[in-house]
């Protein structure tokens, strides 16, 4: 079976590209704003032990988030970056195309839903 490429135009290019610094600086605020939450200014640590231990809680969800914040942020860097060579779309796995409207939710999708689910991602 011949395998069809969607070839994507120079406006969905520039639209996927839009995407994508929108949600990188949407994505640079919220990092910004989780390690705020992480490193608290001078002077707002507590005395009080049971505050002390729930703060510690808190800063280890805090510092998750910011892991993983900055991990997508890395990948929308990367997406962007490949947007323009024949890569950008295609699903690493099965080599077919990433569904237009997945990479609108997802532009940073390496894989298609299916490969996703079968490589269990």
């Amino acid at each position: 079976m011949l395998k069809v490429k969607i070839v994507m135009t120079a406006e969905q290019k520039q639209e996927f590209k839009q995407i994508i610094e929108d949600q990188i600086q949407t994505l640079s605020s919220e990092i910004e704003e989780i390690r705020s939450a992480i490193y608290p200014a001078k002077g707002e640590g507590t005395s009080d032990k049971v505050a002390h231990i729930s703060f510690k809680q808190e800063q280890s969800i805090h510092f998750q988030r910011y892991e993983e914040a900055t991990k997508r942020l890395n990948r929308l860097k990367h997406a962007y970056l490949k947007i323009d060579t024949p890569e950008y779309g295609i699903c690493k796995e099965c080599e077919e195309d990433i569904p237009l409207e997945r990479l609108k939710l997802v532009p940073e999708s390496v894989y298609c839903v299916a490969c996703m689910n079968e490589l269990g991602l």
